[in-house]
């Protein structure tokens, strides 16, 4: 079996370490099997965002949403956000509630989520 890696950013990382320790470890838990199903699918259980050729995935764990893409070495984690905080974000973007389809549209969506690569 090849290596595999999840490759927090600095902003996942952040969001992560900021989480109660019961919930950090339940979610690096729930990492456990995502090597496999990564590596072994097309990623079809998962949410999927597509803009401009780039493919993020949505990873539900609870109240928390993981936005992540493909990596040559596993997977790259963007953001972790709760779901109470998406639900805020839509609001404050004066969209309806669906996740995916309404997000793949937003830019401020993808402004999120490239905010790590122009720090």
């Amino acid at each position: 079996m090849r290596p595999f890696q999840i490759i927090f950013n600095p902003i996942s990382a952040s969001e992560l370490t900021k989480m109660p320790r019961e919930l950090q470890l339940f979610i690096l838990g729930e990492f456990r099997g995502l090597p496999q199903q990564v590596l072994t699918t097309d990623l079809e259980r998962f949410g999927r965002l597509e803009r401009d050729g780039r493919v993020l995935h949505r990873y539900r764990l609870g109240d928390y949403r993981v936005y992540f893409e493909r990596h040559d070495l596993g997977l790259v984690v963007h953001r972790i956000l709760s779901k109470n905080t998406l639900k805020d974000f839509l609001f404050r973007s004066s969209l309806p509630t669906g996740e995916d389809a309404v997000l793949q549209r937003n830019p401020k969506f993808w402004d999120l989520i490239e905010v790590a690569r122009r720090s």
